[in-house]
């Protein structure tokens, strides 16, 4: 396998391409219960349809940014930051009938209503709520010390099983171990951003690295998701990487 730093000068030559204006339409994806639609919403939030449901990843920049959504089954949030828990986000949203799974200090800063519809599982654990099973990873910043933006353990990301076809998403992470050892990981959302996160390089070498079928860079905001495309077309061309709309004019 090619380091990333083998590549970096190649990149430099090639004549940059053409890209279609990007969008924000969902994406359909066969598995072996049907179909699984994928909605690109904003930033770091992600919304699936399956066997009727609806699960929102990180909901974020108004209720009015689901407006074409039925009411959540399942919310998933990563992380306490104000873009990944969103309490007016949330707010606005029909959540009577919604189950959240949650890391332990996401759990202890939701509003005491829901306090009965949430599930808390850390890194490594699972939880199968209306048939579907989700499992928490670790993310964090590398160094792990008592300066890091997101220390090992608080945070999860998630693999989400919709029919026997794993979604990953990485919430707020740098390029750890425990993502780079991911295996038959079918779609993954892997984040790209400094200061907060990493930088579209070490993004490239972890993602080459597990190699998921499908990738699309999220949580990317100021980063060059073009130059992502093309290290990933040198360091690792069988996957397929889908670049989205996540920062929409309006």
């Amino acid at each position: 396998m090619k380091s990333i730093a083998a590549f970096f000068t190649i990149v430099t030559f090639i004549v940059p391409s053409l890209f279609a204006q990007l969008s924000s339409t969902p994406d359909t994806y066969k598995t072996e219960n049907g179909v699984l639609t994928v909605h690109p919403i904003n930033h770091g939030t992600v919304a699936f349809t399956f066997e009727g449901k609806t699960i929102i990843v990180d909901p974020y920049g108004g209720a009015d940014k689901f407006s074409g959504l039925e009411a959540p089954d399942l919310i998933l949030i990563s992380d306490i930051h104000g873009d990944h828990l969103n309490s007016e986000t949330i707010s606005g949203l029909d959540t009577k009938n919604t189950t959240f799974i949650v890391p332990q200090a996401v759990a202890d800063r939701m509003n005491e209503e829901l306090q009965n519809q949430i599930v808390v599982i850390a890194n490594e654990e699972s939880t199968t709520q209306m048939g579907i099973q989700v499992t928490g990873v670790a993310m964090y910043n590398l160094p792990d010390d008592e300066n890091s933006r997101h220390k090992k353990g608080r945070g999860n990301g998630y693999i989400i099983n919709f029919g026997g076809k794993k979604v990953y998403l990485s919430g707020d992470t740098e390029d750890i171990p425990e993502m780079r050892n991911l295996e038959n990981i079918d779609i993954a959302f892997v984040c790209m951003n400094l200061p907060y996160t990493m930088d579209i390089y070490q993004a490239a070498s972890a993602v080459i690295e597990f190699s998921p079928n499908i990738m699309y860079p999220y949580h990317h905001r100021g980063q060059d998701v073009q130059k992502f495309k093309e290290l990933m077309s040198i360091g690792n061309p069988e996957v397929h990487v889908i670049l989205k709309d996540w920062y929409p004019s309006n």
